[in-house]
């Protein structure tokens, strides 16, 4: 490139620093990639915009919704006993957190895009530091429902800044990089959110027992903030869309109609609003495309545009995920739950359980890379068919040694279902975002975490009914209940190995 045309280039592509300034030499989301003042031409020139230690940074944002998404599982039974909390309120403590993130991440991710992500996720990491106090010292059950809804809609505030940042402020093999320790992040999250559940709750740290899990959020937003504000490149659109407020509120109405019934349903007795709730979704959902495809022909920036699924990629992507995340969610409440409830394990020791299964999946995660540039998407159906071997060999070991089943006796599976899950996930993260233009970035992100978010709730709510259905209240039964529930992710991973024989075979 000639030193004119680099510096055009850099004319136009120009990343705001933290002091809102814009710094020449730098790139942010102002072009697709492969056009005039694609940043991939800037970054290896002038230096990445997201350093090693603004990557940690970002990764630290999302790594906590994801964990405090899990991290109650194991929490359940204290928070029961210390709040005298009901069946139906202690579903409320998990699927209030959910539902208010998987609805608000879209629009989270497009007020990124329209105020600046790095503004966005420092105004999301601060609202997550307070309302996890807010969790920590709530007096009563509807107090820490009413706390777990807002730490949720900061979840949904901070968490698509992260990717959006990611995708518009590196390129090539940085960015490959970044979204494959995205993914080790996103899985290890999941199931450090368990372990570090069990080990707060039983340390009793001066007496807080269940409060622990959400007071530590505090000191950790704040060194994030600290970091974020050092750290972390501001980018954001050129052209910044207004909010759609039709699709928002559909998008929400969808979402809130599918998820709430199945996730409060059985706890409540499947009440007549259940299933006017169910029978209202295909009817919302089907007025929010038809608006967003208006909107989108009309030359409209709708809050999902349908064109964002004309991608190959986007949209196979996205149907893996779904999948996979329904699995994932479900087998990690229904393993708490059989642990604690079912073999009378404390915190620590189901926690503990769990160890192998993380170790596997940063193991693979590692590797992941490598493999990729050798073998592709074929990683994901390798992956999937190592899942399901772990899977089966865990059931067939709550069938062999049920209710005397130990930690050792579970390794071999949990270990072998983690290297499968720790070879998928990155990889479909890379697969979905990898033709999304950088002005889309928030959009699309927020579409992908809106997926896998929503895919976990239904995870929980689906495949925990299932369980807690056919164990009923006897702990006796917990065996044949876990092991119909694992056979039943069994089919969602066959699934996915399907799916992932259909993707493309090269891995940008």
């Amino acid at each position: 490139m000639t030193k004119a045309s680099t510096s055009a280039v850099t004319a136009k592509a120009t990343t705001v620093g933290p002091a809102g300034k814009a710094a020449p030499g730098t790139t942010g989301a102002h072009a697709a990639p492969g056009g005039p003042g694609d940043n991939g031409a800037v970054v290896h020139r002038h230096g990445a915009v997201l350093g090693s230690l603004g990557l940690f940074t970002v990764l630290l944002g999302a790594a906590l919704p994801l964990i405090d998404f899990f991290i109650v599982n194991v929490a359940l039974p204290t928070i029961e006993h210390d709040l005298g909390a009901s069946a139906a309120l202690l579903e409320l403590v998990v699927a209030g957190y959910g539902l208010s993130y998987a609805v608000l991440l879209v629009l989270g991710g497009r007020l990124g895009d329209m105020f600046g992500r790095r503004r966005l996720f420092i105004a999301g990491m601060a609202a997550f530091g307070l309302t996890s106090l807010a969790c920590g010292l709530a007096p009563d059950a509807w107090s820490l429902v009413g706390a777990r809804v807002a730490q949720g809609a900061a979840s949904a505030l901070m968490l698509p800044q992260v990717l959006a940042t990611i995708h518009s402020s590196t390129t090539g093999h940085r960015r490959a990089r970044a979204l494959s320790m995205y993914g080790a992040t996103a899985g290890l999250a999941m199931v450090a959110g368990q372990i570090l559940g069990g080990v707060l709750v039983a340390a009793d740290i001066g007496g807080s027992g269940w409060r622990a899990i959400f007071l530590v959020n505090v000191p950790v937003a704040v060194v994030g903030l600290f970091l974020a504000v050092r750290t972390v490149p501001e980018t954001r659109s050129q052209a910044p869309a207004p909010i759609d407020v039709p699709g928002t509120l559909l998008l929400a109405a969808s979402l809130t109609s599918l998820l709430a019934p199945l996730t409060e349903g059985r706890a409540a007795g499947w009440p007549l609003w259940t299933w006017l709730s169910l029978a209202a979704f295909p009817f919302l959902a089907g007025a929010l495309y038809a608006v967003e495809r208006r909107a989108d022909r009309d030359g409209r920036t709708p809050l999902v545009p349908p064109s964002l699924f004309h991608q190959v990629s986007l949209r196979r992507g996205l149907i893996l995920v779904v999948p996979f995340s329904i699995g994932f969610g479900g087998f990690m409440f229904v393993f708490a739950v059989a642990l604690q409830q079912g073999l009378g394990m404390g915190a620590v020791a189901a926690g503990v359980a769990l160890v192998p299964l993380a170790v596997a999946f940063f193991a693979a995660s590692l590797a992941g890379p490598r493999l990729i540039r050798r073998y592709g998407s074929r990683v994901v159906p390798a992956g999937a068919v190592l899942q399901g071997l772990g899977l089966a060999l865990i059931a067939f070991a709550v069938w062999r040694d049920w209710p005397s089943l130990g930690t050792l006796a579970l390794l071999p599976g949990t270990a072998l279902a983690g290297l499968g899950q720790g070879l998928q996930l990155p990889v479909l993260f890379r697969i979905v975002l990898s033709d999304v233009p950088a002005e889309r970035a928030g959009v699309g992100s927020g579409v992908m975490v809106t997926t896998q978010q929503s895919a976990l709730a239904l995870g929980v709510a689906t495949l925990g009914s299932l369980f807690l259905t056919l164990s009923g209240t006897g702990a006796a039964h917990m065996g044949h209940a876990l092991i119909v529930t694992l056979l039943t992710q069994l089919g969602l991973v066959v699934l996915t190995a399907v799916l992932g024989l259909r993707l493309r075979r090269q891995v940008s």
